[in-house]
């Protein structure tokens, strides 16, 4: 006979005979909420007081297992009962406990399994720790009970990469006992019948013995100091792990303390806005609104974007025709594609069958006239205005009414761009970054025209390439290319007055970027930055200080980067050196200026650099270029390469406070007026004592 209790509105507890189930309900991912962690400890407690259960068995409803900590709890007091106390609980059980996990158990989700004496996975199911992505560490136990189950190296692995283990690997390394196909409910009942039967063996992971390998702790820890000494959890990750072969109240103790110790620091609060951010700039009325159905795109271009792009539509399954105007282009373009899909089959993210059924959705052509039934079109040509109204003014006339015809500028005027047709409000940017098919970044740019659900479908198309969209103005480079065009002046400036371009690139390595500007330039290609210049020159500021001149000719001598074998670096098979030709341009360039060479501390060079960011960022979202700081933020952390843990630019701005920041640009304006302007919402956020994250909660 069936017998269910209520122990809260999100625990229940279901007994038969011997058996008693506890069942967590609390959708969507049955977060580790307070509600379910008093549950848990009521249930537990209970079922151990009556006495009456010989096994217990834990599941949950709905398409998950626990799948991490409740969000809506982040940032704010915490309340018991703590989840280490609850997992503690379940282990000191008397009664045996069983967890069986399906979806995915993250965090504290699989932390809860390893508390419990034996674990079950459904196929399909998902283990892992993705703390070290919010600047912590598993904090309820993850460090000190996955040791003893699965050994040291996997849980380093586990805890500093945060990657989700699939099942199978789970049950090798023996994280799980059993994986099983059939419903949570009843792979419950039946572990807990083979328990009863001693067909199913129980243990406490406090009762195992960690096999100590100081060998595993010391090369990670080595590693770590070599390549994310600027961060707080991964080297307090080794030394929770190290505790794990302490008695496991004692390594729970400095677990835990680990745990407090990184949820204080700012790189915590930079990677938790992270998380949220990349949330809020979909969360916007214009992203929500109704869109247009997306069966077919069309792909004007083979290059290196238009590829890349094509890539990413077959990846979520959208067939594609790609367009060239010459055999060989589009041969080179297909030879792209192929090429990227072989990739994502050699790193693991699709089957080579996948792989086959995504270029069967292919179609090469030549001319536009094959576009006529495609319901989205992206072109993907040369950045001149010229050519990009010509093809959309042909577009205007093949393409279906209905159909959206979206530009991949990077610069250029989208309304301009829409004129050359007499359908404007079916265009709009869509800027992917390069390579398109890797950058997660989509700027979603919003003409004079757009039609509301075309820009809705904009967004609906990032969510399904599994892109992070965000809505931008047209103006010259939009949110990105208009914040890079002014900063990347800075570290034109520090060369020209005495820092070298190794020494700019290893300061802001430092500080936290994969690449430093002039890294970046060389890999992006410098022609790119060249044509630009060259474009905007009649428009230049005559009270500007030039800051092109060692770029434009380092490119007149084509030395473009990477692709051309040198440009501030050279590059061959060995690792990049520092192109000596390029210093002899810097030297002739200061002696024609007049400039004498100073010389800048790393923390100096920063410091300009990442105030000229903030400046620029500021007048974004000033002018309404943006709609909001938290957008400004997610565009550099996803376009730009911006270090997460820092949050973005305008977060990061907060942590130095807005007095300061209008200090330092009123000192820097000494020596140069023109470009160091405080602009007024930084002025009054710095009059005010409010900051960035007030403008976000405020929009």
């Amino acid at each position: 006979m069936t017998d269910v209790t209520q122990v809260n509105e999100k625990i229940s507890i279901e007994r038969q005979g011997d058996i008693a189930l506890i069942i967590i309900d609390n959708p969507p991912v049955n977060a580790t909420g307070q509600v379910v962690r008093q549950g848990l400890q009521d249930a537990i407690t209970r079922l151990n007081e009556e006495g009456t259960a010989k096994v217990i068995a834990i599941y949950a409803e709905g398409r998950t297992f626990v799948a991490g900590a409740d969000i809506t709890e982040f940032g704010k007091p915490p309340q018991p009962p703590a989840l280490p106390d609850v997992y503690n609980i379940i282990e000191a059980s008397q009664i045996p406990v069983i967890s069986v996990m399906h979806g995915t158990a993250l965090g504290g989700g699989f932390e809860l399994g390893m508390a419990t004496h034996a674990r079950i996975g459904i196929k399909g199911l998902r283990v892992g720790l993705p703390e070290i992505l919010l600047g912590l560490l598993p904090g309820a136990g993850g460090t000190q009970r996955l040791p003893r189950i699965a050994g040291i190296p996997f849980t380093l692995d586990m805890a500093l990469s945060g990657r989700q283990v699939k099942a199978e690997e789970a049950l090798e390394k023996g994280v799980i006992d059993r994986l099983v196909d059939t419903t949570p409910r009843e792979a419950a009942l039946q572990a807990a019948q083979d328990v009863l039967d001693g067909k199913l063996a129980t243990r406490r992971t406090s009762e195992l013995q960690v096999e100590r390998d100081d060998k595993a702790l010391e090369d990670t820890a080595a590693k770590l100091k070599a390549k994310q000494a600027h961060l707080f959890s991964p080297h307090k990750v080794v030394e929770a792990v190290a505790a794990s072969s302490l008695p496991l109240t004692e390594g729970l103790k400095i677990e835990r303390q680990a745990f407090l110790d990184s949820m204080q620091t700012p790189q915590r609060a930079g990677l938790i806005h992270a998380f949220f951010g990349e949330r809020a700039v979909s969360g916007i009325p214009e992203a929500k609104g109704d869109s247009r159905e997306i069966n077919k795109i069309g792909v004007i271009g083979g290059g290196t974007m238009g590829s890349g792009i094509a890539t990413s539509c077959l990846l979520a399954g959208i067939p594609v025709r790609l367009v060239e105007v010459a055999q060989e282009g589009l041969d080179r373009g297909v030879a792209t594609i192929t090429k990227n899909l072989e990739g994502a089959v050699k790193r693991g993210k699709m089957t080579a069958e996948q792989k086959d059924a995504a270029l069967k959705m292919l179609e090469p052509s030549l001319g536009l006239e094959v576009l006529s039934d495609v319901d989205l079109v992206i072109e993907a040509v040369f950045e001149q205005m010229d050519v990009k109204k010509d093809i959309f003014g042909k577009l205007n006339t093949i393409c279906k009414e209905g159909a959206i015809l979206a530009s991949n500028t990077s610069y250029l005027d989208v309304n301009e761009i829409a004129d050359s047709t007499d359908r404007p409000q079916d265009v709009l940017g869509l800027h992917f970054f390069s390579p398109a098919h890797v950058m997660r970044l989509l700027e979603i740019v919003q003409g004079a025209k757009t039609a509301p659900d075309v820009l809705a479908t904009g967004f609906a198309l990032a969510k399904r390439l599994k892109k992070v969209g965000v809505l931008a103005q047209v103006c010259d480079g939009f949110i990105g290319n208009r914040i890079l065009a002014h900063y990347s002046k800075t570290a034109s400036y520090l060369v020209l007055d005495g820092a070298s371009p190794q020494q700019v690139d290893d300061a802001l390595e430092g500080f936290g970027f994969a690449m430093g500007p002039h890294k970046v330039g060389d890999l992006a290609g410098l022609d790119i930055g060249w044509m630009t210049r060259k474009r905007k020159a009649a428009t230049r500021d005559p009270n500007e200080r030039y800051a092109g001149d060692v770029a434009d000719k380092i490119c007149e001598n084509g030395w473009f980067g990477r692709k051309a074998g040198q440009g501030y670096y050279i590059y061959g098979d060995a690792a990049p050196e520092p192109n000596p030709e390029v210093a002899k341009i810097i030297d002739a360039v200061r002696a024609e200026k007049g400039i004498t060479p100073r010389t800048f501390t790393d923390a100096e060079i920063v410091d300009r650099y990442m105030t000229a960011m903030i400046v620029e960022a500021t007048r974004v979202v000033e002018d309404g270029t943006a709609k909001r700081p938290v957008d400004v933020d997610m565009v550099f952390l996803f376009g730009y390469g911006f270090p997460r843990f820092r949050g973005g630019p305008l977060h990061y701005a907060d942590t130095i406070g807005a007095k300061e920041l209008v200090a330092r640009i009123t000192e820097y304006a000494k020596e140069d007026a023109n470009y160091w302007q405080v602009p007024p919402l930084l002025q009054k956020m710095a009059d005010e004592g409010t900051t960035f994250a007030d403008l976000n909660k405020g929009a």
